[in-house]
């Protein structure tokens, strides 16, 4: 029998590439996923375990254009962001981001993007991999919204890890330093305006810039890439030994439109005991004043170095199944298989010992931890 040959991804214009595709492909990209109908480079033919490390050390950069935006522009844009979110955005100040959960009106969970407020009457919605955009256009519709709503032309491009600061200001000069945590600032590339922010989707801090004209983008790498070489710059993705022990959720893994925010730990930003209007809220106070039945928790276990989690794993207490791994991988820093995962009410608290069945059918004993790890 024939070894069976690896997939392929056939990208075409329903897969869309990025303005950063030339060079992530130039430098050996080796996996991609799909996120938002966009490529998303994955792998650069080097372990995780090696990435993770590199992460923590140094710095990368990653073509994160999938995180696409959606614009809310116009006089009713303030009032339909609120809409969406069950986060109290009254006082958030232009230059700032928030992460918050988007819920539909049974408070289940569409979206966790990042949201910039550009202006008093323009938002960017920088959204997780789920279809924002006709949300946001259905509601406006059918409450006869004055806001105009588009996906604009902006593609992030991540700069992560603890020498990405001294990599911007190479590039964006002095300026870079009055970014705040969660702020952004209006910096000039070759003589064009870009947002650039002190944020990213890791714990090792660093900066997104939104590139808004596709045509910079190579121009944008290249001069990131060269003032980047005596800081061992490399490319690079999202982690995912980093993210699971940065406690970072992923839409589609961690929590789905099954799920409410409250259960996915985002209690701090849902205003439930307020006058804060948004679809939804009835829903979510009943939610609360019931008592969530799980939420998301980190799980650590023993045994060799687990195999990927494509699907969800049982998680035992005796022979009672409490929960589910969602994401599971070794952290070569703990010395241990670590994980995300739902657990039910009664099983969440911190130090619980439970059983984990692997992919692999093993059974692994393992113990329920808060986030981060």
């Amino acid at each position: 029998m024939k070894e069976p040959r690896a997939a392929k991804l056939a990208v075409s214009r329903r897969l869309r590439g990025t303005p950063y595709t030339p060079r992530v492909e130039s430098l050996g990209v080796s996996d991609y996923s799909i996120v938002n109908h966009m490529v998303l480079p994955k792998g650069f033919g080097r372990s995780v375990e090696e990435d993770y490390w590199h992460l923590k050390e140094h710095v990368q950069m990653w073509d994160v254009s999938c995180q696409r935006q959606v614009e809310l522009k116009g006089r009713d844009a303030a009032k339909l962001m609120q809409l969406m979110t069950p986060r109290n955005i009254q006082k958030t100040e232009v230059g700032q981001c928030l992460y918050l959960p988007l819920i539909d009106d049974e408070a289940r969970m569409l979206n966790d993007p990042v949201v910039l407020k550009l202006a008093e009457d323009r938002f960017w919605l920088s959204i997780a991999d789920s279809d924002v955009l006709l949300w946001a256009k259905g509601l406006s519709v059918g409450m006869g919204l004055d806001v105009s709503i588009c996906e604009p032309d902006v593609s992030p491009l991540a700069v992560q890890g603890p020498k990405s600061e001294q990599l911007m200001l190479k590039v964006f000069g002095e300026n870079i330093k009055d970014i705040a945590f969660f702020r952004f600032k209006i910096l000039e590339f070759s003589g064009h305006p870009l947002v650039v922010a002190r944020s990213g989707y890791s714990r090792q801090g660093g900066f997104e810039i939104y590139l808004d004209d596709s045509s910079l983008g190579l121009s944008l790498w290249d001069a990131l890439w060269d003032a980047g070489a005596e800081f061992n710059v490399r490319p690079g993705s999202p982690n995912l030994i980093e993210r699971v022990e940065g406690g970072l959720l992923s839409y589609g893994n961690e929590f789905t439109q099954e799920n409410n925010p409250l259960e996915c730990n985002m209690q701090a930003y849902c205003s439930i005991d307020d006058n804060v209007d948004y679809i939804g809220k009835a829903a979510l106070k009943k939610i609360s004043d019931d008592g969530i039945k799980q939420r998301v928790k980190g799980i650590v276990f023993n045994g060799n170095k687990c195999p990927p989690c494509a699907s969800a794993w049982p998680v035992f207490v005796n022979e009672r199944e409490v929960g589910q791994v969602t994401t599971a991988i070794w952290s070569p820093r703990l010395e241990a298989n670590v994980s995300l995962g739902m657990v039910i009410r009664g099983y969440w608290n911190d130090g619980q010992l439970v059983t984990i069945q692997c992919a692999d059918g093993s059974l692994r004993d393992g113990v329920v931890r808060d986030l981060p790890l």
